[in-house]
């Protein structure tokens, strides 16, 4: 063990020490103020419940299991004067919390009270050291936003009907954790950027909006070309606004019996009400269109007309469901679906600047020699997709030369392929 290592080490054993005896003495510190290895460390949360069961204890069997770390570290914690040590237990503990909150800081633990909300909770306000609970609190990842919290409320709700059980195998559930999307890393039109505020502010408000009796609100159709980034959006919304997001194709819902279609439907919208708040993402809602139009099955329009009436019945202020549609073509698409949405956010194909903020952002983290402007300029009519697509295969071109610095030929590859792509799926 080098030196380095036993310095994180014993650092590491100490923060847990100082979150358990903080946390400890104040009742008003939850899940949330704890950090995710600190969560994971005292098995806060596990089988989603989100109760925190008093008092945390750090034993020497549980740090050499989770940390793997030798002895050596726990006999250099125990040296330490200010900490305590049960025999019978073998449990470490903090008889003066002062002294060991003040070694922690001489050794180089202000990182990690930026990192931990029980921390900066007993930290804030103290001299010497700047830190706000509310900031890093903030900042921590919430526990509702964990697959292993969503998975338990859904297993719940599908535990208590057959019915909610079919509807879960119709629909893609995503923790806004498990989302790779985030606002980060998408290049939004102002358009885009105020729906997103004002879901934000509505969600913030709810109680008022309801009281009020201001219902119309939180039924968004996204309409735009391919790959304009419609699914990423309102994926990363999951992750901004701390929802889970329920995908549905609508062409997966059409069951073989037509007839279960209009319960599938009815299955879909109970199941995303008992999951609230969360965010129905309805995918390929021009199918809605096509059916209406060439589907001449009683059963099919009828299940058309469920859909359009649940639309009709959901409503975020009122049952915290946010109702996302999506289509490639909102010209097919009849007044009657139409006037169930409260808002149109376009996705229009990038212009040049929104281009080259978009390939800046995919190649952020890739030693890139590459003019950004001048290729922005060059992909006129490509997507977002398009232009990702376009800078992983010239990833891939470096890749099979064994660079990891993507050069300008690579570029050239990477555009002759987007390019390529895009005469055979348009024949043009």
């Amino acid at each position: 063990m080098t030196g380095d290592t036993g310095t994180r080490d014993v650092l590491a054993v100490m923060e847990l020490l100082l979150t358990a005896e903080i946390f400890n003495r104040n009742e008003e510190l939850d899940i949330n103020d704890l950090s995710p290895r600190c969560r994971g460390f005292f098995g806060a949360g596990s089988g989603g419940n989100p109760e925190v069961k008093r008092p945390l204890i750090v034993s020497e069997g549980a740090i050499r299991k989770v940390f793997g770390t030798p002895d050596a570290v726990c006999q250099a914690v125990r040296a330490n004067p200010f900490v305590g040590y049960d025999e019978f237990g073998q449990r470490l503990n903090l008889p003066s919390l002062d002294t060991a909150a003040g070694w922690f800081l001489k050794k180089g633990g202000k990182e990690r009270v930026g990192e931990n909300p029980v921390l900066a909770y007993f930290f804030d306000g103290k001299d010497g050291i700047e830190v706000r609970y509310r900031d890093v609190r903030v900042k921590n990842r919430r526990f509702e936003d964990t697959k292993e919290y969503v998975e338990a409320r859904v297993s719940r709700i599908i535990g208590e009907s057959e019915e909610m059980r079919e509807a879960r195998d119709l629909i893609i559930i995503s923790a806004p954790d498990e989302v790779e999307f985030s606002l980060a890393k998408l290049v939004c039109t102002p358009r885009q950027e105020e729906t997103i505020k004002k879901i934000a502010v509505a969600l913030e408000h709810r109680d008022f909006l309801k009281r009020h009796g201001i219902y119309e609100f939180g039924r968004l159709l996204f309409v735009g070309p391919p790959g304009t980034g419609k699914t990423s959006l309102a994926l990363a919304m999951s992750r901004e606004l701390h929802m889970p997001v329920l995908e549905v194709r609508l062409a997966m819902v059409t069951s073989q019996y037509l007839g279960e279609t209009s319960k599938n439907i009815d299955r879909i919208f109970d199941l995303a009400k008992k999951l609230t708040p969360c965010i129905l993402f309805i995918d390929e809602f021009d199918f809605v269109a096509k059916t209406r139009v060439s589907d001449d099955h009683g059963a099919m329009k009828r299940a058309v007309n469920m859909l359009l009436k649940n639309i009709d019945q959901i409503s975020f202020v009122k049952n915290g469901v946010l109702l996302i549609g999506a289509t490639n073509h909102p010209r097919i698409l009849d007044e009657a679906a139409w006037r169930r949405f409260d808002e149109v956010v376009e996705f229009p194909l990038p212009d040049q600047a929104m281009r080259q903020a978009i390939l800046e952002k995919v190649a952020a983290t890739i030693e890139c020699d590459c003019d950004f402007a001048d290729l922005a300029a060059r992909t006129e009519g490509f997507s977002g997709s398009d232009l990702r697509m376009m800078v992983k295969e010239a990833v891939m071109s470096a890749l099979m030369e064994d660079r990891h610095r993507v050069d300008p030929a690579d570029i050239e590859q990477g555009l002759l392929r987007a390019e390529e792509r895009n005469v055979i799926r348009t024949g043009r």
